[in-house]
């Protein structure tokens, strides 16, 4: 399985909006996706108020592929949420049980 996070940094004065984004579109999305596991969804902490992230595991790279392509290592922008995000960044991992 993987282990594949996900974080953004919003633009200055998006944070609202992109909630309003992760809340009723992101988090529905990704747990409606077929081959993934499980989704954790992370919300901005008091010293990093514009961090959001997803920590998803997927079933394989298959299933990953699937939903974003074969350029999996590069994150993958719904078009609601480009103009919200500063910065992404998505790492994996071998999900270890």
């Amino acid at each position: 399985m993987i282990l594949r996070v996900f974080q953004v940094e919003v633009q200055p004065g998006k944070r609202k909006e992109f909630a309003r984004f992760f809340h009723e579109t992101a988090i529905p999305l990704m747990r409606g996706t077929d081959g993934i596991i499980d989704v954790f969804p992370g919300a901005p902490w008091p010293s990093t108020p514009d961090a959001f992230c997803f920590v998803m595991i997927w079933r394989d790279l298959d299933a990953l592929k699937a939903f974003v392509g074969e350029d999996y290592e590069s994150p993958h922008i719904h078009p609601d949420e480009a103009a919200l995000v500063k910065a992404r960044q998505i790492t994996h991992y071998e999900l270890v049980v």
